[in-house]
């Protein structure tokens, strides 16, 4: 299996946690989203038709975004179980991955702030007022979830979920972008946790092959 990645991406952060907390050996295949490898004809056509990061490619068989990616690898490689099985659980599993992949991460993500600086003109200090913003309002939504879980280590399980592979890459990019995050100490609490966990430390941007500051 090959994984299509670039270290910086917090969707493909989320796969390769969710791949190494599965154990699933992968060749890491480098895509530089900073300089368009992504838009790469080659890349569109035979890789990920929607010119983005991540993909895997399995064989004959290739996909793209990262939740139908790790809803794939937890039916092709079910343990440990990071969508639960019983209904209510991961119906909430879901509503948080989707609270961050969907109403987060979508409006702070290189594509756009790109657009903001490059088409609007706006300015580095508008783009971070921009970004902060919507953690913001983001953030206070993921920490009200979390207050309504009864779990203490992780997001709603005694193990990680596919919330927990969501949530630690969206506080990755927050802490990069200099955001203040005193005000969700839950979801600061399951960072710290998840970071002395072996899958979550390698998974890290720092840790890929193609990193660079």
């Amino acid at each position: 299996m090959r994984l299509h990645s670039f270290f910086n991406s917090s969707a493909s952060y989320r796969v390769r946690i969710a791949m190494n907390l599965k154990g699933i050996a992968h060749e890491y295949a480098p895509v530089n989203i900073r300089i368009g490898e992504h838009k790469a004809e080659s890349y569109v056509q035979n890789i990920n038709p929607s010119a983005s990061v991540p993909a895997v490619v399995d064989g004959d068989f290739s996909l793209g975004q990262s939740l139908a990616i790790i809803d794939w690898l937890d039916g092709t490689h079910p343990e440990p179980k990071l969508i639960p099985n019983k209904p209510e659980l991961r119906a909430h599993v879901l509503e948080f991955a989707h609270l961050i992949s969907c109403d987060i991460h979508p409006l702070n993500n290189l594509r756009v702030l790109k657009y903001l600086q490059s088409e609007l003109q706006v300015s580095d200090e508008q783009k971070s007022r921009w970004y902060r913003h919507w953690i913001d309002e983001g953030m206070r939504g993921v920490e009200r979830l979390l207050d309504a879980s009864s779990s203490a280590s992780w997001c709603f399980n005694n193990a990680p979920t596919l919330a927990d592979c969501c949530l630690i890459p969206q506080i990755a990019n927050a802490e990069r972008m200099g955001c203040n995050l005193d005000p969700y100490p839950r979801s600061m609490r399951i960072y710290t946790e998840a970071m002395r966990h072996p899958a979550f430390q390698a998974a890290s941007p720092k840790q890929q092959p193609d990193y660079r500051n």
